[in-house]
């Protein structure tokens, strides 16, 4: 990992184009027509209002309070730059919202008060009260920012939290979880020293002590050293909390023994001496930004067993505030809480403590340049583990309904879940069935390229998540090595690994294939070439004699040499009705856009084949399928030689007589908006299509990248469809996970 660069220019333009600001408002509800209006203003909404106003716990079913925060601050203590004030602020309170937005789907509103008065803003907050699912308190400085939180918490009925003290505590709970896993060392028994006895330090302070940390093993200094019982300089009645029978008086005498380091003070506080003076196995959390007390090179140059963290990004073990935030919220606003009190804090560090143990997805060490793997270097999860959404807010949630906080509790934990991952994965609706049809089926997966570490990824990651057998193609060394490098090393005992060399069945194989062969000018050298050499060939013919039941390859070639190694084998070609099936996923919307592998040029027989292979797929995905025949023409206009074939495939559809719908030729708007559709009222689409059978493969192509680079949607496939096996044929520039879900759907036999 490098530390991001940019120039004060390209942070100015980042925050003006293409519109100033990070977000905007848009409705969920249709504002088209005169009924709309009055449906969502009068005198509809009346309905609701009398609704609420009798019993206002359905304010959080007919408004958004329920999946809405305000981000609220005076602006008196920005970032590392101070006093900015409110409007200064803001930039910082719109990004907040935005992450809220991004990592949770929580909707927020930043607010920013033009007062220091710690009593006008605590009337301002309650009254906004009613608007809010829960109040993020952000940047206010010490000490009005403990009496303004504890006031709001004291006389609000809605979680008010604020981040800079518990957001920079949970996270460094959950990291010094694990840093005492590693460590082999326990809470209650550690030594712990915190420098820097801000919003921040003490709230660390106050969640460890809660978690089982010993008043008389902590000791927090500031400035001026150590917080000490009858101590009177510099103090307060939140420092005065934490002071300790001791007659330690430096930061460099208490670092003295000490197991654990705790920093959120300044550059450089810590020494290198001071490191040295400090217990085996140091834990240091040195989280000043942007500098931090130590670096971690200064720290592992005298004590090479220190396990050390800091706030930054281009080090590892990042203490990242929005690893929890959005996730506290997000459970917090599913049970409508009351409050986010300190079991639903230590839950959400425990649940990223764990999670952080398990297995990286590819996506997660892609997006890092870096394998990442549970150890000294990595004992926090990284922002974008896409499992976050759904493994956090459920701890956060379970731990508000066992403390009496949820005014809703969730009755359904199972479907709560799921309905998470779908919330911010458009994948997962998806994925949720054939997974589970996959577990079922139990299928034996053969993973044609083991010399690549992302299909060994996948390949373990199929295994391990009960979907079947892994099966791997390569040879016994390279998987092993390539394993280790990837931190799997103990999966080489898990997965099966096959080769020419190594199998009783080469001469079978050899001999099915100089029968398909012999006439199309292969002799006999030639077949064991390529039975004995090429592994896309060989997983083939693995697969063709029943010692597999699924094919994965063409993560590491071209799709047209796979299909074409394939074809030595399986009749996947145009004359036989193979078809390639891309889905694409944007904004809640799941369309299939044929063909994307295998036809070049389909002519309207080929058109119609492929509309059936689509319809199939779409089937298997559980959509029912409405198949629209696509050009740049409309039902005949304007006249185009090139549109006529999409004309007559649907005529050859009526002639077989399939049951699913399907019309054409349109152009895209028409296939997908009802609207449009309406204008044509001899049209049979009862909906919009979601099958787009379009004239050629580069049309497909062209298609599908352009949604994925300009829209931003999900890819999944292209899906092989028509051939007697099952097979799947990655892209080159797939990720592990992207590999894992092409296995799914061989399992299933989707295509």
């Amino acid at each position: 990992m490098t530390k991001t660069k940019f120039t004060r220019e390209e942070a100015l333009a980042f925050h003006l184009d293409p519109t100033p600001g990070k977000w905007e408002v848009q409705a969920t509800v249709p504002m088209t027509t005169q009924r709309d209006l009055s449906l969502a203003y009068s005198p509809g909404v009346a309905v609701p209002c009398e609704e609420i106003a009798a019993n206002p716990e359905l304010a959080y079913d007919y408004t958004n309070k329920g999946n809405l925060v305000a981000v609220i601050s005076n602006g008196t203590a920005v970032l590392g730059l101070g006093n900015l004030g409110a409007l200064g602020g803001k930039p910082v309170m719109e990004g907040k919202s935005v992450l809220f937005k991004r990592f949770a789907d929580v909707n927020s509103i930043d607010i920013e008060l033009d007062t220091e008065d710690p009593e006008e803003f605590i009337k301002a907050c309650k009254l906004m009260g009613p608007t809010f699912g829960g109040i993020n308190l952000e940047d206010i400085k010490a000490p009005e920012c403990f009496i303004i939180e504890q006031r709001l918490k004291e006389e609000m009925d809605i979680p008010v939290f604020h981040d800079d003290q518990h957001g920079t505590a949970v996270i460094c709970a959950a990291g010094l979880i694990n840093a005492l896993h590693l460590s082999g060392k326990k809470i209650e028994d550690v030594r712990i020293v915190l420098n820097g006895a801000g919003a921040a330090g003490i709230a660390c302070l106050e969640l460890l002590k809660s978690m089982g940390a010993r008043h008389d093993n902590c000791i927090m200094c500031d400035t001026k050293g150590v917080i000490y019982q009858g101590r009177t300089e510099g103090m307060n009645q939140w420092k005065s909390a934490h002071a300790a029978n001791t007659k330690l008086r430096t930061l460099e005498e208490a670092m003295v023994g000490a197991d654990v380091f705790l920093g959120v003070s300044a550059k450089g506080a810590v020494t290198q001496d001071m490191v040295k003076s400090m217990a085996d196995n140091p834990v240091i959390f040195a989280m000043a930004n942007p500098d931090p007390e130590i670096t971690p090179e200064e720290a592992h140059e005298v004590r090479v067993d220190a396990i050390v963290a800091t706030g930054r990004s281009d080090y590892p073990n990042q203490v990242n505030n929005v690893l929890g935030f959005p996730y506290l919220f997000r459970g917090a606003l599913d049970i409508h809480a009351r409050a986010i009190n300190d079991e639903m804090k230590i839950a959400c560090a425990n649940a990223l403590a764990e999670l952080a143990r398990e297995d990286v997805p590819d996506e997660v060490a892609l997006a890092y340049g870096k394998s990442l793997t549970f150890g000294r270097d990595y004992i926090i999860p990284t922002p974008f583990d896409p499992r976050l959404i759904h493994r956090i807010p459920p701890a956060v949630a379970r731990a508000g309904m066992d403390t009496g906080a949820a005014r809703r509790p969730i009755i359904d934990m199972e479907a709560y879940e799921a309905g998470l991952r779908g919330r911010m994965d458009p994948t997962a609706s998806v994925l949720r069935g054939i997974n589970n049809r996959a577990r079922a089926a139990q299928s034996r997966m053969i993973f044609a390229e083991g010399d690549d570490p992302r299909v060994l990824r996948a390949a373990v990651m199929y295994q391990r998540n009960g979907f079947g057998k892994a099966i791997v193609v390569g040879r016994e060394a390279d998987v092993k090595e390539k394993l280790e490098a990837s931190g799997l090393a103990d999966a080489v005992r898990e997965i099966k690994v096959v080769n020419a060399a190594n199998t009783e069945h080469l001469e079978t194989y050899k001999e099915f294939l100089y029968q398909r062969l012999q006439r199309k000018g292969y002799d006999r050298q030639d077949v064991h070439r390529l039975a004995a050499r090429d592994r896309h060939v060989f997983a083939a013919l693995m697969l063709a004699h029943g010692h597999g039941d699924g094919l994965i390859t063409g993560a590491t070639r071209k799709s047209a040499h796979v299909l074409e190694a394939i074809n030595h084998v399986f009749d996947a070609d145009t004359q036989h009705g193979a078809a390639g099936v891309t889905a694409l996923m944007h904004k809640g919307r799941i369309v299939l856009i044929t063909d994307t592998l295998v036809h070049e040029w389909p002519e309207e027989e080929d058109l119609a084949n492929i509309a059936e292979r689509a319809a199939g797929i779409a089937r298997h995905l559980g959509l029912e399928p409405r198949v629209a025949f696509v050009s740049f023409s409309t039902f005949g206009y304007p006249v185009s030689e090139r549109a006529s074939k999409m004309h007559r495939a649907p005529v050859i559809l009526d002639q077989r007589g399939v049951d699913f719908e399907y019309e054409g030729e349109m152009t895209v708007d028409v296939a997908l908006n009802r609207k449009a559709q309406e204008s044509y009222p001899f049209q049979r689409l009862t909906g919009p299509a979601n099958i787009l059978v379009v004239p050629a493969r580069h049309s497909a192509s062209i298609s599908v990248k352009l949604m994925q680079e300009m829209a931003g949607a999900t890819v999944i496939g292209p899906i092989l469809a028509g051939i007697d096996s099952s097979i799947q044929i990655c892209s080159t520039t797939m990720t592990a996970n992207d590999i894992l879900n092409m296995a799914v759907l061989a399992a299933c036999k989707v295509g």
